[in-house]
């Protein structure tokens, strides 16, 4: 390793529906972080490391920023998140502030303005720039956002398209802090086998279901492990607040939670490169998400 090596840490930040999961897992090449439409699909800190022959980026998907309801506030979950959000940009040596382009919300401004004591640290990331029209249609928009939003830098991209993630990444390496590698070489996530398998399972839910149903329930992963015909045998539970999102969640006759088995089963099978059979219990664990030790139990990180 040459002596002028870089490597850091990298928050990926925004408000919800921005991209920042897709933008991980696109600048990683792999599907390290779960991808939704509904807000808030994130709740954990996730790493995605960037493994390059002079550089290590270690990009860190956030929570979104939340908007400051007071049953927000009041929920030990959505607490949790924002501390994780704050601690995250505290770790970082260079923060991506990820906004749509062409759409610029209070919610945005707000996020600008709590960066504003790290501005020489934050590039201003234009996301979904496909979706704007014309190039020549960019030009004034990133003129705009530039004034409005005065950061160390700014670049348009589309995470999705994969459009100019090279020219990103070389923005970053450039600001990355000379030293070590953070990981070992091939590492590409800190999260374990049994997160992601739990997070893959969340994912189809949040697909599946509606309303407040997904904001209710989680995911935990009791077992793994090899059954008899030599296939990976996964038990998890799916645990919701009450027995009304319990019923929504099985479905009648039990076609929605099929509907998610089968569709879970289906990327853990990419994911794991092997057979699998999977199960699926759903249980009622009542206000969980208002209870700091129910959220160590089910594995939250607290900041």
């Amino acid at each position: 390793m040459s002596d002028d090596f870089r490597s850091g840490y990298v928050a990926i930040v925004g408000r919800p529906n921005v991209g920042k999961s897709t933008l991980l897992n696109a600048l990683v090449g792999e599907k390290i972080s779960i991808v939704s439409t509904k807000p808030h699909t994130t709740r954990h800190r996730i790493l995605g490391i960037l493994n390059r022959e002079t550089d290590q980026a270690v990009f860190m998907d956030t929570p979104g920023l939340q908007k400051t309801l007071k049953r927000n506030r009041k929920r030990a979950l959505h607490r949790l998140m924002a501390k994780t959000m704050n601690q995250t940009i505290a770790d970082a040596d260079v923060i991506l502030m990820l906004i749509e382009a062409g759409k610029l919300t209070s919610e945005d401004r707000n996020l600008a303005n709590l960066l504003k004591d790290r501005a020489n640290d934050t590039l201003l990331v234009l996301n979904k720039v496909d979706m704007v029209g014309p190039r020549t249609a960019l030009l004034p928009i990133l003129e705009s956002m530039s004034v409005e939003l005065p950061l160390s830098a700014f670049v348009p991209i589309s995470a999705r398209k994969g459009i100019n993630l090279e020219g990103l990444i070389k923005e970053v390496a450039g600001r990355l802090p000379q030293g070590p590698a953070l990981f070992p070489p091939g590492v590409l996530t800190d999260r374990s086998s049994y997160f992601r398998i739990a997070e893959i399972i969340r994912e189809k839910l949040f697909s599946a279901v509606h309303q407040e149903v997904p904001y209710g329930l989680t995911v935990e992963v009791e077992y793994l492990g090899r059954n008899e015909e030599n296939q990976w045998l996964i038990h998890a539970v799916i645990w919701v607040e009450r027995v009304s999102q319990k019923l929504i969640v099985i479905g009648k006759g039990g076609k929605v939670l099929k509907t998610v088995g089968q569709a879970a089963r289906r990327e853990l099978i990419e994911f794991l490169n092997d057979r699998v059979h999977l199960e699926l219990w759903v249980k009622v664990r009542e206000h969980w998400s208002d209870s700091v030790r129910d959220l160590q139990k089910l594995g939250y990180d607290l900041p």
